[in-house]
């Protein structure tokens, strides 16, 4: 029974900290742009290794 003596305390200072926690990240703006992190990995940044005939919208005039 005197073991909760110890282990309330430190729960309600956990608690309290995992509360400052979050209101530190809202504030800091860590949750105001949830979509383009997931949208990022579409986009294509290695353009320069597709070849020039392969790229879309290029016609070939090989005849």
């Amino acid at each position: 029974m005197n073991i909760l003596y110890l282990l309330i305390p430190i729960a309600i200072i956990l608690a309290g900290l995992a509360i400052c926690g979050f209101f530190w990240s809202v504030n800091s703006g860590q949750y105001d742009d949830l979509e383009s992190p997931a949208h990022s990995i579409l986009y294509d940044d290695d353009e320069h290794l597709i070849p020039d005939d392969a790229k879309p919208g290029k016609t070939s005039d090989k005849k």
